[in-house]
């Protein structure tokens, strides 16, 4: 069975051309891990997918009927 971790991001710099060495990383000895490996862009690169959340909500007249009009009904 294989279940999905959350991901784990480092940044570091490249003390030498063509080669990275990462240390400390959260797994053990055998275990698979996937590595991809991007240029830093100087901007953070995981966006906030819910920009709204946790804001006050607020409702204006919440009982007024909505698109009155356009619905079609025996009178």
């Amino acid at each position: 069975m294989n279940m999905a971790l959350p991901a784990h991001r480092v940044e570091t710099t490249l003390e030498q051309d063509g080669t990275l060495t990462l240390e400390h990383l959260p797994f053990q000895a055998g275990q698979q891990v996937e590595v991809i490996i991007l240029p830093y862009s100087g901007e953070a690169t995981i966006g906030n997918s819910y920009p709204l959340r946790g804001l006050p909500v607020r409702y204006e007249r919440p009982t007024d009927p909505v698109a009155e009009d356009d619905w079609e009904s025996p009178r």
